[in-house]
């Protein structure tokens, strides 16, 4: 059985290795039952100490290790959505963070149905309003967001994702950042996107969050 610590580090040279989190940005946690492991407080993803790693409360509470990242409230709200949430990335990948300055496709998803894979290994991606990096009502408004999702923009901000399982988040944050960088690349162009009916059966053989727009 793999240890969750050594996930999160290995996760977080994967991401700083694809150029996901510059410098000292981003900040990864897993859930262990009622426990959360988080990156601490100014981490370098590329070189995160597998036994350097926050200890809190699933109601943030600081347990143990060094002084947790600032965003823990977003992780937390994700873990409060869904028991079955068990890791959580937050970027501040650029062509993500970029779309994150646009106005969003739909109230439900910043990001259109542009390919499949977006939908089926991210899922509706709703923007959240900006407020400064840590708030906490920021964090509660995500956890109160009334239909399924598993990632968000955080407005002029970046992306944070969440899965069932760190590879899985992993994932999900790079599929997003390459279909942010697709959209993009079109610019003021219209491209073709997925019909409702495409995508909606996309998200049902792959249980992906995707809802009326």
């Amino acid at each position: 059985m793999s240890d969750p610590r050594t996930e999160l580090a290995a996760a977080g040279a994967r991401l700083a290795a694809l150029g996901l989190s510059p410098g000292s940005s981003g900040n990864l946690s897993v859930r262990i039952d009622d426990r959360v492991l988080i990156t601490p407080t100014g981490a370098d993803l590329a070189e995160v100490d597998p036994d350097g790693l926050s200890v809190l409360a699933l109601d943030g509470t600081h347990l143990d290790g060094p002084r947790p990242s600032k965003e823990f409230p977003l992780h937390g709200a994700f873990y409060r959505r869904d028991d079955a949430t068990r890791a959580v990335v937050h970027l501040h990948a650029r062509n993500a963070t970029a779309v994150s300055c646009l106005p969003p496709w739909s109230a439900r998803s910043a990001v259109p149905p542009l390919t499949p894979y977006f939908v089926m290994r991210v899922g509706q991606t709703p923007l959240i309003p900006y407020a400064p990096p840590g708030d906490a009502d920021q964090a509660e408004a995500l956890a109160l967001l009334p239909f399924p999702l598993r990632a968000a923009l955080l407005q002029n901000h970046g992306p944070v994702l969440a899965g069932p399982t760190m590879a899985r988040a992993v994932d999900a944050a790079v599929e997003l950042e390459e279909v942010s960088a697709l959209l993009l690349s079109l610019g003021e162009r219209s491209p073709r996107l997925l019909t409702p009916a495409e995508a909606d059966a996309l998200a049902r053989t792959y249980d992906s969050p995707w809802g009326e727009h």
